[in-house]
């Protein structure tokens, strides 16, 4: 017999948004039920293995309070716990890998460790139950609402029936809009729809999806002679030889060391470690182990995330995709970032003429799996929910809202604003075989209308499955964005069952909205730019 669990709110999906969620819903003294595919909650900042890319003002504003708080917790950790240097252990801002794409570079085991102990008192509480290994499989649907979510345990194959009165789909990909037949888009819409100055021409392009990255940290051994080379992968030769077919088109063989300039897609060099050459090191992109910052006899190797343009995967859109074709593409991508660690080891060109660095070696220990990659692939796009309210480059694109780089400006001053963002509108290339589509975006707002379906009411997106488009999807993927659009989801159900609105009746009247933003306000929500933030 299935079981049954009762719960005021299920989150299903434990990533960044889904984490935020229920810290937001429990706070108001609402029962959640967090489920994780993964092992790991968090997402993007554990599970997958990447290292938030944040805007350049994060350290004063442009975040939740509680994203401040983890950033915060993250820090602590390393002072409390890791033997610094005094200079690391007194700055106020530790960039723990000093990696270059972010301010705070760091392990994913303390930030699944902070993440944990944000969510302890919940769980103690017995507010919090949280699921892990857990996909969703079913979803009961009465009307325009959702009665339950079944899911299943991956491990152990016991399926639950969770029965709640909001329903919010944090998972990576949006499955619950199609398990519970909730309107959604996938792809790139047509400019004819949207009016986008980027969008595709002529029809909608539903696998034009951005492609999916297979991260992992990879460590340097300087010992001399040292070899840590890994065994040659099934796929190498495919991978080794593969040479893009993009439109414009790449720079030659995927693994190399020249790939284009997102913006320019002219063809950049670059090179692993800094000071071999005067171009851009790879190395210290997104460096999350920084030995300079540890004493005495324990300085550990350094260690990078591999999230390069050599390991994105394009070939397949793993969306609404057949099982069988979607596990090939899964591990088509694991292949191709195994094939450039190889490759790396053994034929990567140096600067002094030779070939490969064997002293690179892998560290599952640091992602809690057997082969050093990532628990989850890095998604950059998901199904997205058919909302009240949609954002389209027009609201947030600098060239189409008139304004030039260097001058201050802010997207569309959404008047039901719910938080804050900001990052170029940032479009890796997609499983139809289209380059890159990066351009310039203003600090934006996450307007409450994206966060409402046309028709179902206990849904609500708290991931990248908010009302956005393809293209404005490229600047709403990353880390504090997805984090504020999770908080505010389950801080939103939760002020419903409180209130005893209906999300779509607090947006439509004035009283209630003005009410919930008070709540988000004093939960440490931003809700707007200054005015002197410059692009």
């Amino acid at each position: 017999m299935v079981k049954e669990v009762q719960t005021d709110v299920v989150v299903v999906g434990g990533g960044t948004g889904g984490v935020a969620a229920a810290m937001a819903a429990t706070s108001l003294g609402q029962r959640v039920v967090l489920t994780e595919e993964t092992s790991w909650i968090g997402g993007q900042l554990t599970s997958q293995a990447v290292p938030p890319d944040e805007h350049r003002w994060i350290e004063q504003f442009g975040s939740t309070r509680r994203y401040r708080a983890y950033r915060t917790g993250v820090r602590a950790y390393y002072r409390h716990h890791h033997p610094l240097i005094a200079d690391a252990l007194r700055d106020p801002y530790l960039n723990p890998g000093q990696g270059g794409v972010s301010r705070l570079c760091h392990d994913f085991r303390i930030g699944h460790a902070v993440l944990e102990e944000m969510l302890s008192f919940a769980r103690m509480s017995g507010l919090l139950r949280v699921m892990l290994n857990t996909v969703p499989v079913a979803a009961e649907v009465d009307g325009d609402a959702i009665r339950s979510v079944t899911v299943r345990n991956s491990v152990t194959n016991e399926e639950i029936v969770v029965a709640a009165r909001y329903v919010l789909d944090a998972t990576e990909l949006g499955d619950l809009l199609p398990l519970a037949a909730v309107e959604y888009v996938s792809g790139a819409e047509s400019q004819a729809e949207t009016g986008e100055p980027h969008a595709v021409e002529g029809p909608p392009q539903p696998d034009n999806v951005q492609g999916i990255t297979w991260c992992f940290p990879m460590a340097y051994d300087p010992a001399p002679g040292a070899n840590h080379v890994i065994d040659r992968p099934p796929q190498y030769a495919c991978w080794r030889n593969y040479v893009p077919d993009l439109t414009p088109a790449w720079t030659g063989p995927l693994l190399s060391w020249t790939h284009p300039d997102p913006i320019t897609l002219r063809p950049r060099q670059r090179v692993l470690f800094p000071g071999e050459e005067t171009r851009q090191s790879l190395w210290l992109y997104r460096r999350i182990v920084h030995s300079g910052h540890y004493v005495g006899d324990v300085v550990p190797h350094e260690v990078t995330l591999v999230n390069w343009p050599q390991n994105d995967y394009f070939e397949g859109n793993i969306i609404d995709k057949p099982e069988e074709e979607r596990q090939r593409y899964l591990e088509e991508a694991r292949q191709l970032s195994l094939s450039l660690m190889y490759w790396l080891q053994t034929e990567a060109p140096r600067p002094d003429g030779g070939a490969g660095y064997p002293g690179l070696y892998l560290r599952p220990d640091l992602v809690d799996t057997d082969d050093g990659l990532a628990k989850y692939p890095y998604i950059r796009e998901s199904r997205r929910i058919r909302a009240v309210f949609t954002v389209t480059e027009q609201h947030v694109g600098a060239r189409a809202r008139g304004i030039g780089r260097g001058q201050p400006g802010e997207g569309e001053p959404f008047v039901d604003s719910v938080g804050v963002g900001c990052y170029r509108i940032d479009l890796h290339p997609s499983s139809t075989h289209v380059n890159y589509v990066d351009i310039d975006s203003l600090p934006f707002r996450i307007p409450l209308g994206a966060l409402l379906p046309v028709r179902v009411r206990n849904l609500l997106p708290a991931c990248k499955n908010l009302g956005v488009t393809h293209i404005t999807t490229g600047c709403y993927r990353l880390h504090p964005v997805e984090w504020n659009i999770g908080e505010a989801a389950g801080l939103l159900a939760a002020h419903c069952l409180v209130a005893r609105h209906s999300p779509h009746a607090v947006r439509e009247s004035q009283e209630y909205l003005q009410d919930f933003q008070r709540l988000c306000a004093a939960q440490g929500f931003e809700l707007s730019w200054p005015r002197t933030t410059a692009v």
